[in-house]
């Protein structure tokens, strides 16, 4: 069509030179001695450079020898002559005037059918500013985890501090029922430390085996909450789904409260006859997920979890299904309580178990 539309290479070479012009980033057009034939206006204006001066002239004369770059000398030199084109080749230089810049680099080499002579396209991006970015970026996510590591590190701190002193004022109590209340609430709090630990363990390494860390997570928690005069089972049920860091650990919490309040709300005299279960279970059917905590306790009205709807664990799980685009779907009858949290759009995978 083009060949049809501008028969006169007058008209053909004023197209070239507008679409040349048209473009954003920098264009140079070099011949096949890498001399400028034409440059584009934003390569006047960011290099600061006038027509003059460019039009001509050797591009590694340009400027006084500025864009005599080793890395670019590979690009047009070598990378350019045996593939015919290069994209996002990336430069680093110091240029009189203007400063560092890192430029992205993008070349093509132009063949013609009449005449041997070449012609290579030269675009320049300049990713400065994105570059210094990311690298702010970057020091600001560094900074965010030293932190987190601290804030970690001073709750184990404190946590440890916390049952330390409850086991020293269990020592020296002369009441019997008061010693055994504060060896509790020292199982408890060791329980709290042992469940923070394992949830912010994992925060920086790959995906996460939802099973085995749920059942890190339930086994803590039963080790501090189910005695011998709460015959009361916790089992884990899975297929291998894993998860990223980020979704497992919001995950985990949820798991921490479901547990948590059903060991505290769902059993009393009534359910012993039958014996206590608690079944934490994670399905994966194509890119559906479900995580459900079954107990088989005194149940309660549809709806609620096991206690009012503005207690603390209601509002915690509640907003963490809410950052994982999920819905809280609470069953119960005579029978027991079943929490179900569901998405259909998770990032779990499904696995083999080993």
């Amino acid at each position: 069509m083009f060949r049809q539309q501008f028969t006169d290479v007058r008209d053909a070479c004023a197209l070239a030179e507008s679409i040349v012009d048209t473009v954003r980033e920098p264009v140079l057009v070099l011949d096949e001695k890498l001399r400028v034939i034409a440059a584009n206006r934003s390569f006047y204006s960011v290099f600061n450079v006038g027509f003059e001066d460019t039009r001509g002239r050797l591009l590694y004369a340009l400027g006084d020898g500025q864009w005599d770059i080793p890395a670019l000398r590979t690009l047009l030199e070598k990378i350019i002559p045996e593939q015919g084109v290069m994209e996002g080749y990336e430069v680093e230089h110091d240029f009189p005037g203007i400063g560092q810049r890192t430029m992205l680099l993008n070349a093509r080499k132009v063949f013609y059918e009449v005449g041997a002579h070449t012609t290579i396209l030269l675009g320049i991006e300049d990713i400065t500013q994105k570059r210094v970015m990311e690298r702010e970026m970057g020091e600001l996510l560094r900074q965010k985890d030293v932190l987190l590591e601290e804030i970690q590190h001073r709750v184990a701190n404190s946590l440890q501090i916390i049952a330390s002193i409850i086991m020293m004022k269990a020592k020296v109590v002369e009441s019997e029922e008061t010693r055994r209340h504060l060896q509790d609430t020292h199982r408890r709090v060791l329980s709290v430390a042992a469940v923070q630990r394992h949830l912010h363990a994992t925060v920086a390494s790959g995906p996460i085996q939802l099973g085995p860390y749920f059942s890190t997570l339930c086994e803590a928690l039963s080790n501090s909450m189910i005695n011998d005069s709460r015959p009361i089972s916790l089992k884990v049920c899975g297929e291998g789904e894993i998860a990223s860091c980020r979704e497992a650990e919001s995950l985990g919490l949820i798991v921490t409260e479901l547990v948590i309040n059903s060991l505290k709300h769902a059993f009393n005299d009534d359910t012993k006859d039958r014996g206590g279960g608690i079944v934490v279970a994670f399905d994966v059917s194509g890119p559906d997920w479900k995580l459900s905590v079954t107990d088989n306790g005194i149940g309660r009205p549809d709806g609620i979890f096991a206690q009012p709807k503005t207690g603390l664990g209601t509002g915690i799980v509640s907003a963490l299904a809410k950052q994982l685009d999920a819905k809280v779907v609470t069953l119960s009858d005579s029978k027991g309580t079943t929490v179900s949290v569901t998405h259909a759009t998770f990032t779990a995978k499904r696995v083999r178990a080993g």
